[in-house]
């Protein structure tokens, strides 16, 4: 699996081998972040947000894989988006890989959900997996549903 590249990128975070999780990046980030190799793109920005609309015609032309998660604030943090990121993924080929939000909280809440209910951490550790990925604000939420 290869590394995640450094890309300046708004709250860019490096939590998992081959993986980077992010802020909206501009189209030039998303350009540079291609060029850097990274092969797979998950958008989880909510339906109606910034460059939903743009971005797979631009991933595609960049040679890069989309996938488009919609996470329209707390309802959908839920297990079946965090199955859906984990399946995206699941192929170590298609890495590294960008995950991101508008501020990398909601890409944090969806890992938590999966560290927990897929990988079968502990709260805790699942809420510290999210804090790496970028959870804030969502953190009460998402800890009572790790707490089910």
């Amino acid at each position: 699996m290869a590394d995640a590249p450094r890309i300046d990128i708004y709250e860019a975070r490096y939590p998992f081998p081959g993986v980077m999780t992010a802020g909206q990046p501009t189209p030039a980030q998303m350009k540079a972040a291609v060029e850097a190799g990274y092969r797979l793109l998950i958008n989880l920005r909510g339906h109606g947000e910034v460059d939903v609309d743009e971005a797979p015609g631009r991933a595609e032309s960049l040679g890069a894989t989309y996938v488009h998660i919609p996470v329209d604030g707390p309802s959908g943090v839920t297990l079946e988006n965090a199955r859906r990121l984990a399946a995206a993924l699941a192929d170590a080929d298609a890495r590294p890989a960008m995950v991101y939000c508008g501020s990398s909280n909601r890409v944090g809440a969806l890992f938590a959900l999966k560290a927990r209910f897929l990988d079968g951490a502990s709260v805790d550790e699942a809420l510290e997996q999210g804090r790496a990925a970028g959870l804030l604000g969502l953190e009460g939420y998402v800890r009572q549903l790790l707490q089910g």
